[in-house]
C-alpha cells in the first residue's frame, strides 16, 4: 500500500502525484511499462473522445473525456521527467511563455481591429518562432500525423496564404472534375491508380475548403448517410444481403435512397 492522502476533491497538483506514484517502484506494473510509442495511440483515441462529446454537447462526458486526454500528457510527462529532460512544470511554463509571445494585443502594446488579424499576428509571430523563412517552410511544418483530410485542408490553408488558391468554389470543383478524367484515364490505362486517387481526394478537400466546410466532418456525414440507407436497404430486402444478386441490391439501395428524399 503506497502512502497517499485520499481527499474530497482532488486538484491538478493531485493528477500528477497520482502519475509519479503509480510508475514508481511498488506502483502499477502496467503503468511503470509504458512509454511514448506504446501509449501513442491512447493519446489520438482520448482526444477524438473528447471531440465526440464536443459534437453530442454532453457537458458531463466532455468533463471526463478532457480528464482523460489531460491524463496522457501527465503521462508522457512524467516520463520525461524521469528521464531528466524536462517535467510538467516545464510544459505548463513553455506553453504560458508561448500564449503571451503570441497575444501582443492583450500582454502588449499592438493593437488589433478584429480576429481575422489576430491571426495575422499570431501565424507571422509563429513563422518567427519556428524559422520558417518561406512559404514551403510552413508547409513542411504540417503534421503528418494529422488525419488526411485535415492535413490536405491546412496545407490548402497555408498555401492560400501566398495567394495560391482557386478563385471560387467552382473552380476547385473544376479541378476535381479534372482529376476524376485523369484516374478514369490511368484506371482505363492499367497503370497504377494510387497518385492520381490521391490528386482526386486531395482536389475534393479543396473544394471543401472553397466552400469553408471542414472536410472531416462532410465525409462523417457521408459515412452516417451511407450506414442510414445500407440499414434502410437490409431491412426492406427481406432476406440476406449476401444472397442477393447485384442488380437486386442496386435496385434496393435506389429505393432507400428515395425514402431517404422523401423524410
Amino acid at each position: 500500500m503506497i502512502d497517499f492522502k485520499r481527499k474530497d476533491r482532488y486538484g491538478f497538483d493531485d493528477l500528477v502525484q497520482i502519475i509519479h506514484l503509480l510508475r514508481a517502484p511498488g506502483g502499477c506494473p502496467w503503468d511503470r511499462e509504458q512509454t511514448h510509442r506504446s501509449i501513442r495511440r491512447n493519446f489520438l483515441e482520448e482526444t477524438y473522445e473528447a471531440l465526440e462529446a464536443i459534437d453530442e454537447d454532453n457537458a458531463g462526458h466532455l468533463c471526463e473525456e478532457l480528464g482523460d486526454v489531460l491524463l496522457q500528457v501527465v503521462l508522457h510527462a512524467e516520463m520525461e521527467r524521469e528521464a531528466g529532460r524536462f517535467t510538467m512544470d516545464d510544459v505548463c511554463d513553455g506553453e504560458c511563455r508561448k500564449m503571451i509571445l503570441r497575444h501582443p494585443h492583450v500582454f502588449g502594446q499592438t493593437r488589433v481591429r478584429d480576429s481575422d488579424e489576430v491571426l495575422a499576428n499570431w501565424d507571422a509571430i509563429k513563422r518567427v518562432e519556428k524559422d520558417q523563412k518561406s512559404y514551403s517552410d510552413t508547409l513542411r511544418a504540417v503534421p503528418k500525423n494529422l488525419p488526411a483530410n485535415w492535413r490536405a485542408e491546412k496545407l490548402q490553408k497555408k498555401a492560400a496564404k501566398a495567394g495560391f488558391a482557386w478563385a471560387d468554389a467552382g473552380e476547385a470543383l473544376d479541378k476535381l472534375t479534372e482529376e476524376a478524367g485523369e484516374l478514369r484515364q490511368a484506371l482505363e490505362g492499367g497503370a497504377d491508380p494510387r497518385e492520381e486517387l490521391g490528386d482526386t481526394l486531395f482536389a475534393a478537400v479543396g473544394v471543401c475548403f472553397a466552400l469553408g466546410m471542414d472536410p472531416e466532418e462532410v465525409l462523417h456525414g457521408a459515412c452516417e448517410k451511407f450506414i442510414g440507407r445500407f440499414s434502410r436497404m437490409e431491412a426492406s430486402a427481406g432476406e440476406p444481403l449476401d444472397s442477393l444478386p447485384r442488380e437486386r441490391l442496386l435496385a434496393l439501395w435506389d429505393a432507400a435512397k428515395e425514402t431517404h428524399r422523401d423524410v
